[in-house]
């Protein structure tokens, strides 16, 4: 079956887990220490991140949307494929650049030149405009969750997460009634399970029994 390394909170290692996990493709987890990769991952993927999906005949999916569609296209039971095209992937593509580099400043101000609350600023102008989108569907791209609002919703976790007080304040009650949406929901909580860094001597882990989908998911 297929190979999964990941860590535990790299959010595009979430977003890949969330999409394994709904469509049910029974999968090896390899949970992996960043400061000590393992060489098994290092020889079928020299970028050294994660995550990283073995298949059975040999074929490496590298990037976090990759392994969503690999998994999705074998079973999308809650159709989040569906509506996917240009527009979605712009979110998407703005999420994992601009919106992930004021993340990372705001995150971790120590290591860069940009003040804390620029960078905060900057994230804050990508929230908003989210906040306005969901005002016209409950989710950002229809009434339902669909691939976008999966790759989305661990960044934004994590932006929210810096400084809890701030973001309670700022003017963003859909963006904060849609992230509870999937940080509350029975699927999140099954793909953060917590399993023991992987060595190769260790019984094998798995992932992605079926899920039962609560109505608020």
């Amino acid at each position: 079956m297929p190979i999964l390394y990941t860590f535990r909170r790299c959010p595009y290692a979430m977003r890949a887990r969330m999409a394994l996990a709904v469509a049910g493709l029974r999968h090896q987890v390899r949970e992996v220490s960043l400061k000590a990769k393992p060489a098994e991952m290092l020889a079928v993927s020299p970028k050294a991140t994660v995550p990283v999906v073995v298949l059975p005949n040999g074929q490496v999916i590298e990037e976090s949307r990759d392994i969503m569609r690999y998994a999705l296209e074998h079973n999308d039971p809650e159709h989040w494929l569906d509506g996917w095209g240009p527009q979605t992937e712009a979110l998407v593509d703005r999420n994992d650049g601009p919106f992930k580099v004021y993340l990372d400043q705001y995150k971790y101000p120590q290591r860069y030149e940009v003040p804390m609350e620029t960078a905060r600023e900057l994230g804050l102008e990508i929230l908003m405009d989210l906040e306005g989108r969901l005002a016209e569907a409950a989710f950002l791209a229809r009434q339902s969750p669909s691939m976008v609002d999966i790759c989305l919703f661990p960044f934004i976790r994590q932006f929210a997460a810096v400084d809890p007080d701030w973001f309670h304040k700022v003017p963003v009650n859909r963006l904060r009634a849609w992230l509870a949406h999937f940080t509350e929901g029975a699927l999140f909580s099954q793909i953060m399970t917590k399993f023991p860094v992987w060595e190769s001597s260790q019984v094998p882990v798995y992932g992605g029994d079926p899920v039962i989908i609560s109505p608020m998911d």
